[in-house]
Parts: C-alpha cells; sequence; structure tokens
C-alpha cells in the first residue's frame, strides 16, 4: 500500500527535507531503530554501502513504503557502463529518491540511461579526500576544488541530475552554467564545535546552504546525540 503522507511535527510544520540523515548504523533493525526514534524531525535518509549486506535495501523499502519518508541510497557505483545501467535500473525498482555513482562520464550516462524516476548524483572529490590523497591515487595536478569542479561539469554533461561535492566547492560548482537546475548535495557537514571525525572538508550546515547547497547530510552528530531528534531540528532550525 502507498505510504501515508507525512505528518507535521508537533509544532505544525512539516520535516525540512533539506537534512538529510545519515543512517551509519550496523545493520537494517538499528536503522529501523534510528528512524522511529527521530520520528517526525527527520524526512529524508541516507542508507550507505556499509549496510547494503545487512539489510540495507529492505530498510530503503521499509523507509518509503511504511514510514513515508525520502530515501537516498549512497553506493557509489562504479563499473563498466553495462553493468552499471544493470544495477540502475535494478535498484530504481525500489523508488529510490536519489543513488550515487562515480563521477567518470560513462559511468554517468550508463546510470542516467536506466535510472526511471531517481535521481543519480555524481560524486565528484570525497570529503575524506585531501590533496595528499589525490597524489597517492594519481590522480592528475590541480587543488581539490579545481578537480571537483571540473567533475562536476563533465558529469552534469553527461546526465547527472545533480552533484555530491563538499560545500567548500558548492559555490563554484553551483556558478556554472551546466548546473542550473541540478542538484548539490553535501556530505561532510558539522555543527560548530563538534568533532570533524574521518572528514577532511567540513562546512556547518548554514554555510553549506548559504554556498549553494540544496541538501546537506549529516551523520555522527545526530545519531550521536544524547537526543537525536532534538539534534536533528536544532540543524534544520539554522538552515537559512
Amino acid at each position: 500500500m502507498p505510504a501515508e503522507p507525512r505528518a507535521p511535527a508537533p509544532d505544525g510544520r512539516l520535516p525540512d527535507d533539506r537534512l538529510i540523515v545519515a543512517l551509519d548504523v550496523p545493520h537494517a533493525p538499528a536503522g529501523l531503530a534510528l528512524a522511529d526514534r527521530l520520528g517526525d524531525a527527520v524526512s529524508f535518509y541516507k542508507i550507505g554501502l556499509g549496510m547494503l549486506t545487512t539489510g540495507g535495501l529492505a530498510l530503503a523499502r521499509d523507509l518509503k513504503d511504511e514510514r513515508g519518508k525520502r530515501v537516498f541510497l549512497d553506493l557509489k557505483l562504479y563499473d563498466i557502463g553495462a553493468t552499471v545501467e544493470a544495477a540502475v535500473r535494478g535498484l530504481s525498482a525500489f523508488g529510490l529518491d536519489f543513488l550515487t555513482v562515480h563521477g567518470d562520464p560513462q559511468v554517468v550516462r550508463a546510470a542516467a540511461a536506466a535510472k526511471g524516476d531517481t535521481k543519480i548524483l555524481a560524486v565528484t572529490v570525497l570529503t575524506s579526500l585531501d590533496r595528499a590523497d589525490l597524489d597517492a591515487g594519481q590522480i592528475r595536478p590541480g587543488t581539490v576544488a579545481e578537480i571537483a569542479l571540473a567533475r562536476a561539469a563533465a558529469a552534469f554533461d553527461a546526465g547527472a541530475d545533480g552533484v555530491i561535492a563538499s560545500a567548500q566547492e558548492a559555490a563554484a560548482i553551483r556558478a556554472l552554467p551546466q548546473a542550473a537546475g541540478r542538484l548539490i548535495v553535501t556530505p561532510g557537514i558539522r555543527p560548530a564545535g563538534a568533532d570533524p571525525g574521518d572528514q577532511k572538508r567540513i562546512v556547518t550546515p548554514e554555510a553549506a546552504i548559504r554556498a549553494g547547497a540544496d541538501h546537506i547530510v549529516v551523520g555522527r552528530p545526530v545519531w550521536a546525540a544524547p537526543d537525536p531528534a532534538a539534534a536533528a531540528r536544532a540543524i534544520a532550525a539554522s538552515l537559512p
């Protein structure tokens, strides 16, 4: 049965779906428990690769069909075009809102050909990487920002509905002619004073939106908080 429309919060407002909460937990039951604990404070969730073998797809279906949530499946697909196209075609049956692929043009083109109603987001440069990491991976010279900008432009040209990029690059990406009508989704978000964890290019929620991001992805600052729902509402309230 189709999900019921999401209910407003006690103050009468709908959750702000610019905030995407990353369900960085070990398995689907823990993901459902966290989603139920967050309740009407959050309407959009990210499920990552780490949960794929512990019920991630079942969790996606439950969040969509039973709880009326939006779902972002963050798998960062990368393979030959035919394989990517087949994978995306199968995943589109889950009614996903967003799905990530690596931003290489041949990967993006294959995903775009099979996406259905799912929006394809292309990864530019992971927010856990800096120039030293790119050097170790033998990535061409240039600053992280320059490479992210070039990859975003190429991904848009190949048919991406949006990109995954640090908010540090969001303003430059938003200024690209190809970015009109496209999405910018920013991970690596930390409220002021929060532990950066494994992220290297972090920005506050407010700064990310002001830089041009359409959605921000927040994990640890929400799920590790003593009151995750209160933490999520505080982050949403800080957005301009």
